[in-house]
Order: C-alpha cells, then structure tokens, then sequence
C-alpha cells in the first residue's frame, strides 16, 4: 500500500520561511508528476506548485518568484520552499503524487494527511 507522509510545517512569522517536505513509501513502479495543493478555511483546496517527472515545474501564480518546488527522485520524495511567506499562505497543505504501483501497475493519485502553515502578521 502506498502512502504519502508530509512534514515541515508549522507557525512563522510574514516575511519567514518554511520547507515542506513529503515522502512516498510501498511498494512504487514509477511516480509521475507531484505537487502540493492547499486549502484554506471556508475555500476550495489549490494547486500550489507542480513538477513532472522530467523536471518541469508550473506555480500558482499567486506564488512565482516566492516558493520553488523540486524533487528527490531517489527518495520518492518532493519538498516546497516556501519564503516570503504572507498571512494570505495560511493553509493547510496536501501533498499529491501521481504512482504506479508495483501491485496494481495502475497510474493512481495519491494524497498525504496534510501539514498546517499559519503565517502570523
């Protein structure tokens, strides 16, 4: 069974930074493009930042220029930097991966249990 664990968020100051981290664990063929999605109270959850398999990245635009999104592809692993974080960035973060499991040999979206960022004023 595939999971996806994230860590690295928390409470920080505007202006501060945090690094988001995410690792994908089972029995995994392939991972294709990954990202992060977020969702602030009483809205519909985001997509953040993306990146393919082959390294190509896309950002919210609300975003550019403050977060970068890479990954670890032996590690099965994707991280967000996040800096110049504003109060507006406060959310809860999901991790989303695209796998093929060895199991099933089947592309299928997976999702973590999400990490909280609150960005104080």
């Amino acid at each position: 069974q595939v999971q996806l664990v994230e860590s690295g968020g928390g409470l920080v100051q505007a202006g501060g930074s945090l690094r988001l981290s995410c690792v994908a664990s089972g029995s995994i063929f392939s991972i294709n493009t990954v990202g992060w999605y977020r969702q602030a109270p009483g809205k519909q959850r985001e997509l953040v930042a993306q990146i393919s398999n082959r390294a190509i990245t896309s950002y919210a635009d609300s975003v550019k220029g403050r977060f970068t999104i890479s990954r670890d592809n032996a590690k099965n692993s994707v991280y967000l930097q996040m800096n110049s974080l504003k109060p507006e960035d406060t959310a809860l973060y999901y991790c989303n991966m695209l796998i093929v499991p060895a199991t099933t040999g089947a592309l299928s979206t997976y999702w973590g249990q999400g990490t909280q960022v609150t960005v104080s004023s």
